[in-house]
């Protein structure tokens, strides 16, 4: 691998102040995470991800971006290099996609279990085989149990933003845990719409410098790798823990404080749309909401009362948040792209256990709809939704 460090030349003062442009999902990532101001970016690329480590290193070449950059010979070498860097203690960045990120399944523990908070956006593609480039959210959603946050966004300003929030979440001394921010391929990734980047003093005063308690420093009596008797391994997962249970309140906060200083905020946890008389609920995450939203403006219209339920933290899954938003909602429809084979639809089957003893639970649809990346149409949401109304719910999540 080679790294490359550019010396931060005197920039135009505009390129500093908040900017409103014209972006591509993948590209607000990027210029998201300039504004972040990583001092080590691991990069490899890989379709649809590829325009973001793209676009970083153009504005590395500008100036705009002042880091180590290091191009690396896989997604694997990637990660290993971000968790030697923030054991260091410094920001560090990488982004991956489908096969890649599964190629760093190994490291992706690893990272978890050193509490390094890197975070890593991933374009969420269809896994071979067959081979495919389309949206499909099983890639991250594979990855549930390795011990990451994870946040899905809808579009590409939520997706900037949420690569800053993402910094302060992870880098929480209460935390300490690495973070995913994952957006869909095609839907979010190559489609264009305005986007207001912040400016680096906006976001300086948001996100404070880097600055763990511990680090490897030569100067300093500390290591890191040893191995552990299984007391001393389980009190780490179980600490682990604790520190995932932090998480959502902290993802409240970082979003209110966000919508002060930037003027805009996405509900935290959870974002509802039209909820407010609602007797049923369309739950879903990622860019399919957007159709949804349409959806649930044009059953409004035929009086038919329905609302959007968008989860927008998935690890740590949020319990009680969910219980407390659906209380008093008869019936809940899940419309999901995410096939795990033997267990049906990945969300539907994981707000069945959320709401599990809940009194007086709703009852939950749950449909494979937009698998392997097919349109979900405004027409088909509300079919669905129809659908739901006139049935009794099975257990399995239903292919339509």
């Amino acid at each position: 691998m080679s790294a490359v460090k550019l010396e931060n030349p005197a920039l135009d003062p505009a390129l500093l102040q908040e900017r409103r442009m014209l972006l591509k999902g993948n590209h607000a990532v990027s210029y998201g995470v300039m504004r972040c101001r990583p001092e080590v970016i691991a990069m490899y690329p890989i379709t649809p991800q590829t325009p973001i480590v793209e676009k970083i290193a153009d504005l590395a070449l500008t100036g705009e971006i002042d880091a180590e950059i290091m191009t690396c010979e896989s997604e694997h070498s990637a990660m290993s290099a971000c968790i030697t860097a923030s054991l260091t203690g410094v920001r560090v960045f990488t982004a991956s996609a489908s096969q890649g990120l599964f190629l760093m399944h190994e490291m992706l523990h690893y990272a978890s279990g050193a509490r390094t908070p890197i975070v890593m956006p991933i374009v969420n593609r269809t896994l071979g085989s067959p081979w495919g480039f389309w949206p499909d959210q099983t890639d991250s959603l594979a990855q549930r149990d390795t011990g990451w946050i994870q946040f899905y966004t809808e579009g590409g300003q939520e997706s900037l933003d949420m690569v800053i929030q993402a910094y302060k979440i992870a880098e929480n001394p209460d935390v300490m845990l690495p973070a995913m921010v994952c957006h869909e391929a095609f839907y979010v990734s190559h489609a264009l719409e305005p986007i207001t980047v912040p400016s680096q003093a906006d976001v300086d005063a948001y996100l404070p410098p880097f600055n763990p308690e511990h680090r490897l420093d030569v100067d300093r009596k500390e290591s890191w790798g040893n191995v552990v008797t299984q007391e001393m391994f389980y009190r780490h997962r179980r600490d682990m823990g604790i520190s995932m249970s932090h998480v959502p309140d902290l993802v409240t906060k970082a979003d209110v404080e966000f919508a002060e200083r930037f003027g805009r905020g996405y509900g935290g946890i959870l974002e509802k749309y039209r909820c407010e008389d609602a007797e049923m609920y369309i739950v879903a995450f990622g860019a399919m909401c957007g159709t949804i939203r349409e959806a649930v403006d044009q059953m409004r219209e035929k009086n038919l009362p329905v609302g959007l339920l968008k989860i927008r933290l998935f690890r740590p899954f949020p319990v009680q948040a969910i219980q407390e938003a659906v209380a008093g909602i008869p019936r809940l429809v899940v419309m999901e792209r995410n096939y795990s084979p033997g267990l049906g639809g990945i969300l539907h089957q994981e707000l069945k256990a959320a709401l599990f003893g809940m009194e007086n639970a709703p009852l939950v649809h749950g449909y494979l709809a937009g698998v392997g990346g097919v349109n979900v149409s405004v027409d088909r949401i509300e079919e669905l939704t129809r659908k739901a109304l006139a049935e009794t719910p099975v257990v399995e999540s239903v292919w339509v």
